[in-house]
């Protein structure tokens, strides 16, 4: 073979050998994350025959619905955005909102809350709005029940939510009635007990320095006004009771 055909052959050769490899890393590629790699981070994807698009940024997300939990079943394999997942981590799944975004999620049943990192899509059952790992789940109370009416709130970088001003002058965010102080653990939880059985989501806080202080909140309460409304109603019964922020 002559050295002007031998040049064009061993160019051939390279280009395959180029694509092969090619081709070798695009197999490994889709082998990691959700739905083999293809949906990562904002890209829209399809679940069942439904197709999602996920939001470009998480501010100002705001939203009340249905949680849920997994756990065991998934401990150790990849979630979406290509993580192993950690039952025992402060991650959850949701469908739309940005892998990395930090969200304050409240059970608005007993008033608890705990901010975890989106990592993974779903949940995909019913109209639920995220899925928590289960230790998300356990710090609110939940692992019994298995699910829980909660709200979320997506956080910036080191800040909590923003209360936010609406143009009739109410104010947006987290809001709790402070009804009692105590000093003794066993009243607070006798009066927290009975609260809830009238309805209201309520939570026992110790005080940061005076250990001995026990407050009691109900809530909470998506806005001031309506917060105040819940005071109004129990003034009688509690006349030292006051509207707080978180």
């Amino acid at each position: 073979m002559t050295a002007s055909l031998r040049l064009p052959l061993l160019l051939v050769l390279a280009l395959a050998f180029a694509l092969a490899l090619g081709g070798c890393s695009s197999k490994k590629e889709d082998s990691v994350g959700y739905m083999g790699g293809r949906y990562r981070g904002t890209k829209s994807y399809t679940v069942r025959g439904k197709t999602y698009h996920p939001y470009q940024s998480a501010r100002g997300y705001r939203e009340t619905g249905t949680a849920s939990w997994y756990g065991p079943g998934f401990h150790g394999k990849k979630t979406s955005n290509g993580e192993r997942y950690d039952q025992n981590a402060m991650t959850a799944a949701h469908k739309l909102l940005p892998f990395g975004t930090r969200l304050r999620v409240t059970n608005l049943g007993n008033g608890r809350s705990v901010i975890v990192r989106i990592n993974d899509r779903g949940p995909f059952v019913g109209t639920r709005i995220i899925d928590l790992s289960k230790e998300a789940a356990r710090r609110l109370n939940m692992i019994g029940s298995g699910t829980a009416r909660v709200s979320l709130v997506a956080l910036g970088e080191g800040e909590r939510e923003a209360q936010i001003l609406t143009p009739e002058g109410d104010m947006l965010g987290l809001f709790y009635v402070q009804i009692a102080a105590l000093q003794d653990i066993r009243r607070a939880d006798r009066l927290a007990t009975f609260m809830r059985t009238k309805g209201y989501g309520c939570r026992i806080v110790r005080h940061e320095r005076r250990m001995q202080d026990y407050y009691v909140h109900l809530g909470p309460y998506l806005s001031r006004s309506a917060a105040e409304k819940v005071g109004r109603a129990l003034r009688k019964s509690f006349k030292d009771l006051f509207v707080i922020a978180e």
